[in-house]
């Protein structure tokens, strides 16, 4: 088989309000359990993060409820060719966390993909949850 490498670039041509919508259909599926963080062993980096600041299902949502249209970077395509339809929206959240009793505040990155599963509900998974790792810009601050 023949795979197609895909070359991705930032795309950077969203308004607020194009924000706001996808945020507001992402903490719809977030407030109905319709979400996923990867943890499989090519997101290390994930498991990692969470277990390094105690975060628990209920501070995933709330740290995802509370993204504002103003944490986002850009976006990419994927760069699976299978996938390639799909977008993937990139956020930058300030949020204070406890590291082992202490209140520290973190960059945390999200990437996140909507996505619909085989019998076509929305879904979302967060495919990158971790502490920023790069240097990133906001397109909106």
């Amino acid at each position: 088989m023949n795979e197609q490498i895909i070359e991705t670039k930032k795309l950077l041509d969203f308004s607020p309000e194009d924000i706001k919508a996808y945020l507001k259909v992402l903490k719809s599926l977030v407030f109905e359990d319709k979400y996923t963080i990867s943890r499989n062993r090519n997101r290390e980096e994930n498991k990692q993060f969470i277990e390094d600041f105690k975060i628990d299902s209920r501070k995933e949502k709330e740290i995802l409820m509370n993204l504002e249209f103003d944490d986002f970077c850009y976006a990419v395509n994927n760069k699976n060719p299978q996938f390639a339809h799909e977008v993937l929206y990139i956020f930058n959240k300030e949020y204070e966390l406890d590291r082992w009793g202490e209140l520290v505040s973190v960059d945390i990155y999200i990437k996140t993909n909507k996505t619909q599963t085989r019998i076509g509900e929305d879904f979302l998974i967060i495919v990158s949850f971790h502490e920023r790792n790069m240097p990133l810009k906001y397109l909106f601050k």
